[in-house]
């Protein structure tokens, strides 16, 4: 059971270094298109969100290739759930927006 309980944990900081990296680099790419930050920003955060997931690689998959398998398959994973996320988020804010500009 303790094994199985480190296999979890790892699956599960992987899912939230992919939701760190992914959500970051989403969050990035939209600061820049809207031009609140210069085109620089993308390398800061890049360099960021790399320090971050390496780091946390690192810490898991020190001991065991198991563990760093399970660590990578919650990034994956947390890929495709940011992906899916997004345009929820995104038609949620836009709605948001055309109420607030419609109130009186």
């Amino acid at each position: 059971m303790n094994e199985l309980m480190q296999y979890a944990f790892a699956w599960f900081s992987g899912l939230m270094l992919g939701g760190v990296f992914f959500g970051g680099l989403w969050w990035t790419v939209k600061s820049v298109l809207s031009e609140k930050f210069s085109p620089a920003w993308l390398l800061v955060s890049w360099l960021l969100r790399m320090a971050v997931a390496l780091t946390g690689f690192y810490l898991f998959g020190r001991e065991h290739w198991q563990l760093l398998l399970s660590c990578l398959l919650g990034f994956v994973m947390a890929r495709a759930l940011v992906k899916w996320l997004t345009p929820l988020w995104e038609s949620q804010q836009a709605l948001q927006d055309s109420v607030s500009k419609n109130a009186p």
